[in-house]
C-alpha cells in the first residue's frame, strides 16, 4: 500500500526522468522511498524534454528502437527479490502473480521489438509516377506512418507492471517513435520508481536521446500533462470518470489531442439453453473462477450473466451462488479500491429491482464474492446502474423470458470490451443474430470461454465501443496498439535521398511494401 509516503526529496536524471528517491537518515539514497509532489516546472520540463527528444527518436532506425525495447525487457527481468517484495507490499498481489505480470510486461516489449523489425507498422505504400497518363499525369506518391509525438501515459491501479510505467501503452508509444512521460499511479509509487530506473538504464545502454522517457508523481500533474502543448496523445487505463475527464480536458486544448482511454466494461456472458442442460454445473464452476480471479480486479471481469428462463437456468444460478459462497474473501489492491467495491455493492443492494442472492453480504476488510439478480426490465430500459462496472468479485444474473427478449436486452447494452457465448455446436450455429449484435457492441467475442485473461498477440483486441474505451478503433493490448500513436504522411515527387528509408527505391529496410497495388519486397 502507498500509505505513509511523504512527498519529499528528489532529483532529475541526465535523461530527463523525474526519479524521486528516498533520503535515509544519513542523506544517502535508497529504495523503496519517499516521494514529492512534482512541481509545475518539473512537469513542464518533462514534457519539454520529450518534445526535444522526438525528432531524434522518431528518426532512429527501427532496429535501434527494437534494441531499446529489448534492453528495457532485460532490465525488468533482472530485477530481484527486493523488487518483487516491494510490489507485493504496495499492491497485496502474491509473488506468482507479480512474476507472471512481469513476464507479460517484458514479453510485450520484446513483441513490439519484433514488430519494428517486421516493418509492417510503417504501412509503406508507393504509387509510382505515370507521366504519360492522360488527361493528366500522375505524380510520384509515397506514404508511410510516423509517430504522432510525445505521449502521456497514466499508470493503472490493477496492473502495476503490464499497464503502468513500462506497460503496453509505453511499449507501443516507444515502438512508434514517440517519447513518453508517465504519470505514476499513487497506489504503487515505489514499483513505478523501480521500473522507471530500469527504463533509464536501458536508455543509457542503447544511447537513446535525453528526454525520451520521464516520470512524474503527485496529484494534478496529469491534468497539466494533458494540457501541455508538447503532448500529442494520451494513454489511460482506469475508471470511466477518470478517462472521461481526461477526454474532456484534451478537447479543451487549442489543439485537441486523442485520448486512448480504456474505462468501463461489464463483459456480458450469454449462457445458451442446451449448454446449461448438458454442463450447467461445469459452467457455474468455470464462471465463478473467472469472477473471483485476481479478486475481480480485471477490466475483463464477467459482471453480467444472461440466460433464457428454464429449470436448467435456475439450477445453474443456484450452482453459481453455491460456488461463489464457498470461495474465500480476498485482499484488494488498496483501501480505496476496496471502498469503491463496497460502494458498488451498496448501490446494487439499494435498488428495488435487484436482489442479492449470496447468503452473506460484504463484511470485514477483504472482498467477499457476491452474486445479484436483476429484473430484465433494467436492461430493456437501459438502467445506468446495471451497466455500471463494479470493480471486484461480483456478477449480476438476468433471466429473460425467451430468445426475442434476449435479443432486445442485448440491444440495450452499452459498449463492452468482451462478450462471451456459452453454447453447444448446434445452438451456436443458430446464433448468428446474437453474434451480429455482439459484434456491434464489443471488441472481442468469445465462444465457450471466459473473458479474464488477455493474450498479447498480433490478433488481440482489447478495446470496444464507448464506454469500454474512448475510441473503438484501437486496442491497448496486442501489436495493433501501435496504430494509436502513428499517423500517415504522404510524400509527392520527393528525391530519393530525402525519403524515409521505408520509401526509398532500394528498400534498405527490406520490408513488404504496397507498390502500384501489389505487395513487394523488391527494390524499385
Amino acid at each position: 500500500m502507498s500509505d505513509g509516503y511523504n512527498f519529499i526529496g528528489g532529483r532529475r536524471s541526465g535523461l530527463g526522468t523525474v526519479l524521486l528517491h528516498s533520503i535515509d537518515a544519513h542523506g544517502g539514497e535508497r529504495l523503496p522511498g519517499f516521494f514529492h509532489q512534482a512541481t509545475e516546472a518539473e512537469v513542464d520540463a518533462a514534457a519539454a524534454g520529450a518534445r526535444s527528444a522526438f525528432p531524434v527518436f522518431r528518426s532512429l532506425a527501427p532496429e535501434r528502437r527494437a534494441r531499446f525495447l529489448e534492453a528495457i525487457a532485460d532490465q525488468l527481468d533482472a530485477l530481484g527479490e527486493e523488487f518483487i517484495a516491494v510490489v507485493g507490499r504496495e499492491t497485496a498481489l502474491p509473488a506468482p502473480r507479480i512474476l507472471g505480470e512481469r513476464a507479460r510486461t517484458s514479453g510485450q516489449l520484446r513483441l513490439f521489438a519484433e514488430v519494428l523489425r517486421r516493418g509492417d507498422f510503417l504501412g509503406a505504400r508507393i504509387d509510382r509516377a505515370m507521366p504519360e497518363r492522360q488527361p493528366l499525369p500522375r505524380p510520384d506518391l509515397r506514404q508511410c506512418r510516423l509517430g504522432v509525438g510525445p505521449v502521456a501515459v497514466f499508470g493503472a491501479s490493477n496492473f502495476p507492471l503490464a499497464f503502468s510505467t513500462a506497460g503496453g501503452d509505453t511499449a507501443a508509444a516507444f515502438a512508434a517513435g514517440c517519447p513518453v512521460v508517465v504519470k505514476a499511479h499513487s497506489g504503487h509509487m515505489a514499483t513505478a520508481q523501480y521500473v522507471a530506473m530500469a527504463i533509464e538504464r536501458a536508455a543509457q545502454l542503447t544511447q537513446m536521446p535525453a528526454g525520451v522517457f520521464s516520470m512524474v508523481f503527485g496529484s494534478g500533474v496529469g491534468e497539466r500533462l494533458v494540457l501541455h502543448p508538447a503532448i500529442q496523445a494520451v494513454g489511460f487505463t482506469g475508471s470511466l470518470k477518470g478517462g472521461r475527464a481526461l477526454c474532456d480536458l484534451a478537447a479543451t486544448r487549442p489543439q485537441p489531442i486523442p485520448v486512448f482511454a480504456e474505462m468501463s466494461s461489464i463483459n456480458p456472458v450469454l449462457v445458451l439453453p442446451e449448454a446449461l442442460r448438458l454442463r450447467g454445473e461445469t459452467i457455474a464452476r468455470e464462471l465463478s473462477a473467472s469472477v473471483v480471479q485476481g479478486a475481480g480486479q480485471f477490466c475483463t471481469n464477467p459482471g453480467l450473466v444472461v440466460g433464457v428462463r428454464s429449470p436448467e437456468f435456475s439450477a445453474f444460478v443456484e450452482a453459481l451462488r453455491h460456488q461463489l459462497d464457498d470461495l474465500p474473501a480476498q485482499t484488494m489492491l488498496n483501501r480505496g479500491t476496496f471502498a469503491s467495491y463496497c460502494s458498488g455493492l451498496q448501490r446494487l443492494e439499494a435498488h428495488p429491482r435487484i436482489d442479492r442472492l449470496s447468503m452473506a453480504g460484504q463484511s470485514g476488510q477483504q472482498a467477499r464474492p457476491q452474486l445479484f439478480r436483476a429484473d430484465v426490465g433494467l436492461l430493456l430500459e437501459g438502467d445506468e446502474l446495471l451497466q455500471e462496472e463494479v470493480f471486484g468479485p461480483v456478477t449480476v444474473v438476468v433471466e429473460v423470458a425467451d430468445r426475442k427478449t434476449l435479443h432486445e436486452a442485448l440491444v440495450g447494452l452499452r459498449g463492452q470490451l468482451t462478450a462471451s457465448l456459452i453454447g453447444e455446436p448446434d445452438e451456436l450455429a443458430e446464433a448468428q443474430d446474437l453474434l451480429a449484435l455482439l459484434e456491434e457492441k464489443v471488441g472481442r467475442v468469445l465462444v465457450n470461454g471466459y473473458p479474464t485473461g488477455v493474450e498479447v498477440s498480433d490478433a488481440m483486441v482489447h478495446g470496444g465501443p464507448y464506454p469500454a474505451t474512448s475510441d473503438s478503433r484501437g486496442t491497448s493490448v496486442g501489436t495493433l496498439a501501435i496504430d494509436r500513436f502513428l499517423r500517415p504522411v504522404c510524400y509527392q515527387n520527393l528525391p530519393d535521398a530525402l525519403l524515409p528509408d521505408a520509401l526509398k527505391a532500394a528498400n534498405p529496410l527490406g520490408i513488404n511494401r504496397l507498390v502500384n497495388g501489389v505487395f513487394s519486397r523488391a527494390a524499385l
